[in-house]
């Protein structure tokens, strides 16, 4: 056979390749046949080491190290295996050499792109900006692949400015380029400017895609825009989109996050049994989860056992979750357990917490005490706070003091912290306790966190902080706030006096500090839901911090004195209020 043969033969032998054992076969009968020079040969040989899931980055670098001179494919082969592992940074290294060493080889649209990939990791905003000038100069500015990449790298970088610009002035926008401006704004928690970008697309005449769908769809979930949600539900219908799983899981997150488990329930029964994954299971437990509804939570975990489904880490924090907001201990506790006899799953930090949380709400503080100095993250913050948080609910000094010195230990109080055991020394009347912690707010000169609430309105979010003079309407809130608070009054609402600290910085909610005068934003929240919608229609808020003893009473007496249904959902759960009663049944 002449060697033009040979070479196909090869080639096409490497085409079917599926591992690294049969591709070490092929490289002997390519040394045999003398084709080892072979550009074209070694080209697919390294690609193969270094791309496929069952290559060797180490091999294909003996691979690479062998060539005389590489071909761009060659090198873009090499920068793209590592961009895509756990040393993204060995990919920037031969980036660079290609640029400084390379006498024929120049970088193209796929260089760029995977070199962008390792900086997205590395988190290196000055090596995008270096690698931008090198775009520009060799002529790859206006192409539509290469601004994508860039303008997702940065974002990834946290400079949205610069990704901003970058997409405003694209030349061509494609599809994957809104893409990734939606999925980055929606990663970095910037929700309001994904949806910003959905008008944008509507405005354009833009269609979207799966991606597009479930990257506004995680935006309508984290900030309660159930009708923006209802919408691209609608448009996922239309096109045939609701049949994608990540799609259909998407949709069950977003309405339970919104609020309305109904509609996620039946989403999910929408979608055929065979084509439901893990992830599907998992946002419908978690829903009931973070709903309260333990009992639907674990009633569905066996379904999914039953549906021959295995489950993951995520699974049980919804179990878990779940098991803590009803009180169901004993159900969390042997859950917690199967994860690693049954499950072989090893519990993380988010596990330990829930189980801390599920012994402290219950009132059992020396089993979650227990569980924080027997865990393997016992030097974790989030531990010691949630227990410091159960111990303001049930009103015990001893454990807030400890939980409180561990948090010092680590270097980790906040002014909540501070301000949580000073509620606890205030209702236990320890007056010394209290001006302690004044004077240790004042010392460490910690700030607290401000608190907001968003409310949806005929599809737009509208977002209220504390003592919020800055809305646009925020003149006729106040006076409706007003009648509000009469009429909850006059159903039986008292306010709660705060615990009152004199903080520094922004004042803050939740649980955290107020002063005397202040507004929450939930109740703001409510009194422009109650101005803005009909008699009867529910109102849904989202709220960063934990809801506040008092607001809790106070929504309750407004869904009886308006006869509306308002949801709220907070940092931990939701609470369903109707008629004057909460679904937390007053345990959060």
């Amino acid at each position: 056979m002449l060697d033009g043969a040979k070479a196909k033969a090869i080639l096409k032998v490497l085409q079917g390749c599926n591992s690294f054992t049969r591709l070490r076969k092929i490289q002997a009968q390519v040394i045999v046949c003398g084709l080892d020079c072979d550009p074209s040969i070694s080209t697919q040989l390294l690609r193969f080491c270094a791309v496929s899931v069952t290559g060797s980055l180490a091999h294909a670098q003996l691979l690479f190290d062998k060539m005389p001179d590489p071909p761009t494919q060659a090198w873009n082969s090499i920068v793209r295996g590592f961009s895509q592992s756990h040393s993204p940074l060995l990919a920037l290294a031969y980036y660079n050499r290609l640029l400084s060493d390379s006498l024929l080889a120049r970088p193209d649209t796929f260089t760029f792109t995977f070199a962008l990939k390792a900086v997205e990791k590395l988190k290196a905003l000055p090596k995008c900006r270096e690698i931008h000038g090198s775009i520009i100069t060799t002529g790859y500015g206006r192409d539509t692949v290469v601004c994508t990449a860039l303008t997702r790298c940065y974002a990834k970088n946290g400079s949205f400015e610069d990704a901003r610009f970058l997409f405003d002035k694209m030349p061509e926008r494609d599809l994957v380029a809104w893409n990734a401006m939606i999925s980055c704004y929606s990663q970095a928690g910037r929700h309001e400017e994904a949806m910003e970008m959905y008008e944008r697309m509507r405005n354009e005449n833009v269609g979207l895609d799966a991606f597009s769908i479930v990257g506004l769809l995680s935006s309508c979930a984290h900030v309660g825009a159930l009708g923006l949600g209802v919408q691209l539900h609608r448009i996922a219908c239309d096109t045939g989109l609701v049949r994608n799983v990540f799609v259909g899981s998407a949709l069950i997150d977003m309405y339970a996050k919104c609020g309305s488990l109904d509609d996620a329930l039946s989403v999910f029964t929408g979608i055929r049994r065979r084509r439901r994954d893990v992830f599907t299971w998992n946002s419908m437990i978690h829903g009931f989860g973070v709903h309260g509804l333990g009992n639907d939570a674990i009633s569905f975990f066996e379904q999914m056992l039953a549906a021959g489904m295995r489950p993951n880490s995520i699974t049980f924090l919804g179990l878990l979750c779940g098991c803590s907001h009803q009180g169901l201990v004993q159900e969390g506790v042997d859950y917690f357990h199967q994860m690693s006899s049954k499950f072989n799953l090893t519990p993380g930090i988010k596990h330990y917490g829930c189980l801390v949380d599920l012994y402290g709400r219950a009132g059992n503080l020396d089993k979650a005490l227990e569980t924080i100095e027997t865990s393997p993250s016992r030097d974790d913050p989030v531990l010691w706070r949630i227990l410091l948080g159960s111990s303001k609910i049930h009103k015990n000094v001893a454990s807030g003091e400890k939980a409180l010195r561990n948090l010092m230990r680590l270097g980790a109080v906040t002014a909540g912290d501070c301000v949580l055991l000073s509620t606890i020394y205030a209702g236990a009347n320890y007056l010394s306790g209290f001006a302690k912690m004044r004077k240790l707010i004042k010392t460490l000169g910690v700030k607290t966190t401000p608190g907001w609430s968003w409310i949806e309105i005929s599809n737009q979010v509208h977002k209220f902080v504390v003592d919020d003079k800055l809305h646009p309407d925020s003149m006729q809130v106040y006076e409706k706030l007003e009648e509000v608070t009469k009429r909850a009054t006059s159903a039986g609402y008292v306010k709660e006096e705060p615990v009152i600290l004199n903080l520094p910085g922004s004042w803050s909610e939740g649980g955290c500090s107020e002063t005397p005068s202040s507004c929450h934003s939930e109740k703001l929240a409510i009194a422009y839901g109650l101005a803005r919608t009909p008699e009867g229609a529910s109102l849904r808020i989202v709220k960063n911090l934990r809801v506040c003893k008092d607001c809790h009473s106070f929504t309750k007496f407004v869904s009886k004195a308006f006869n509306r249904s308002i949801v709220v959902r907070d940092r931990v759960r939701f609470h369903h209020f109707v008629n004057g009663v909460c679904s937390c049944g007053d345990y959060w």
